[in-house]
């Protein structure tokens, strides 16, 4: 899925470790401001992994944050080391 590039590593690993579930918010966080109904799109694709798998979400309006991550190819391993790469070069 192409998705709008995100934010910042740091807002990444911040919201994927910090929420189990994430919605609007989370995702505007993230991408930035987005059109409802690209938003929807995102999510909608994201509900489609979540039906094969069956991963569940307690809320209607919310996806599993580590199924979305996967649909939008955020790899957090990667972020991470790339974070402790600038870290370590004091950027």
């Amino acid at each position: 899925m192409k998705v709008k590039p995100f934010k910042d590593i740091d807002t990444a690993l911040r919201i994927y470790y910090t929420y189990p579930e994430i919605g609007n918010k989370e995702i505007k966080e993230l991408f930035g401001e987005l059109a409802n109904s690209t938003m929807s799109n995102y999510k909608k694709a994201v509900r489609e992994v979540q039906a094969e798998r069956g991963v569940l979400t307690s809320q209607r309006n919310t996806v599993n944050t580590e199924a979305a991550y996967e649909v939008w190819g955020i790899d957090v391993k990667d972020l991470e080391q790339r974070r402790e790469k600038l870290i370590k070069l004091g950027l």
